[in-house]
């Protein structure tokens, strides 16, 4: 990585960018044609690999990989596997991981912290990592709000999305969460544990995936809050009263039937009672008792839709495969209606805005701003974007134009704050807004509104 200083390449490495082979090489701590092993005692099987001068592990058949996770799921023929963890050195009997670990460790004790808080500082952000996997080998793993894990790390200009960076981060650091921290909402806890210990847990392999999460932005059931906030429930040998109460005092329209956390033995709503008894005046409970639908928290909003519009709920389970929440059409409504508002409100601050523009200003005073050279060939009004219109109103001499008895800077401040809003929205970013952005969207809607029509025309 020519050009870059001592220092840069440690922001760089700490703060968003997944550790790989070369770097180990780089760093001296692995060399070209190092041997490795994976073994696995249980089957007898030893498995090798050689490390190349380009940061790659030829398996001894010939097979050449970028990604130690990829060399052993090939070499052992298994659908996923962790292979930071895998791999040891023949020589040292050392970890991929724990080289990783010391480079990391290297490159945090060269840096001098220069950020104004923790949240931004990807020194503190390695200590905070570190002691997370420490406390992940010692089972104790940290808990932590998804609303709160996220502003530990900020968006860069760099590309990079907030996402990305956390999931890099937390590889590098040999953990994951559980569950996914992508596939739930805002307020669940998750905990911050090693690969190998989410595989136990849900009975799934683990791999360290190298950005394959990056095309995954989907919206699941998990984020929805009710997927995994709780789930009433009866037995099945209960009673038509006991359920029939449980309903009516807690403004349920069907409770789950489970024998335990994991086994769904089905659902009774009011009409499969009305049903039940209506068609044989003593039958007893289990006659309500109807299938229930169900799906995983991590899986896509759009593949339970179906069901949602046929039985109007679906359970839900978590990542230990447990009964943990339910989902009703209702709820989908809500959160459809919740991504939909930025959008509505984002069109109708694009088009107040340049309707102020194009009835105060020619077209050659923004185009003065906005298309000097004349390479994006702005012809009118409607080629103006959201970032046009703040650079004609941060200009001093346009903004004296409107009359405004408003302060420039605040206002651009918020324009500009905005844009990055609006950029979210409109490509499909997955990441979360700030809670206050529909309220500031509507603020600078009225203000607009207000303080328009006293502009020049």
């Amino acid at each position: 990585m020519a050009g870059e200083t001592d220092s840069q390449r440690s922001a760089y490495l700490l703060d968003g960018r997944r550790v790989i082979i070369s770097d180990l090489l780089e760093a001296g701590l692995l060399a070209k044609g190092d041997v490795l092993q994976f073994k696995r005692p249980r089957l007898r099987e030893t498995y090798r690999a050689v490390v190349t001068a380009s940061g790659t592990l030829t398996l001894d058949g010939g097979q050449e990989f970028g990604s130690p996770s990829r060399a052993a799921v090939v070499a052992a023929d298994v659908k996923a596997l962790d292979g930071w963890h895998a791999w040891t050195t023949a020589k040292s009997g050392r970890s991929l991981d724990s080289l990783r670990q010391q480079l990391l460790e290297q490159t945090a004790a060269g840096e001098a912290a220069s950020a104004v808080s923790v949240q931004d500082d990807p020194h503190q952000r390695y200590e905070w990592l570190n002691e997370a996997r420490a406390r992940a080998d010692a089972r104790n793993p940290v808990r932590i709000s998804v609303r709160d894990l996220l502003p530990r790390w900020e968006a860069k200009a760099d590309g990079s999305t907030l996402y990305q960076r956390i999931d890099a981060d937390l590889a590098n650091h040999g953990l994951t969460t559980s569950p996914g921290f992508r596939k739930v909402s805002m307020d669940t806890i998750v905990r911050l544990i090693t690969p190998a210990q989410d595989a136990e847990e849900t009975a799934h392999s683990s791999t360290d995936r190298a950005g394959d999460n990056d095309l995954d932005v989907g919206l699941t059931v998990g984020n929805l809050k009710s997927a995994l906030n709780g789930v009433a429930s009866i037995s099945p040998d209960a009673t038509f009263d006991e359920a029939i109460t449980l309903m009516l005092l807690n403004g349920y329209s069907q409770l789950a039937v489970l024998s335990g956390s994991h086994s769904l033995r089905g659902a009774v709503t009011w009409q499969s009672i009305a049903y039940a008894r209506n068609s044989k005046p003593h039958a007893n409970f289990a006659a309500a008792i109807i299938r229930a639908r169900e799906a995983r928290y991590d899986q896509e909003l759009v593949e339970i839709l179906p069901d949602l519009e046929t039985w109007d709920f679906v359970f839900v389970r978590n990542e230990k495969n447990e009964i943990a929440g339910i989902v009703t059409t209702a709820d989908v409504v809500a959160k459809y209606r919740e991504l939909s508002t930025p959008f509505i409100l984002i069109g109708e601050l694009d088009q107040v805005l340049r309707r102020l523009i194009s009835r105060t200003f020619t077209l050659q005073e923004v185009t003065s701003l906005c298309d000097s050279d004349g390479s994006r060939a702005v012809k009118s009004f409607d080629d103006l974007d959201m970032g046009d219109y703040q650079r004609v109103l941060e200009n001093p001499e346009r903004w004296a134009k409107l009359g405004w008895p408003l302060d420039r800077a605040t206002f651009i401040k918020r324009l500009d704050d905005l844009r990055v809003i609006r950029n979210n929205v409109m490509h499909f970013n997955p990441e979360p807004l700030p809670e206050n952005a529909v309220e500031r969207l509507r603020y600078i809607l009225k203000l607009l509104r207000d303080f328009g029509g006293s502009s020049t025309s």
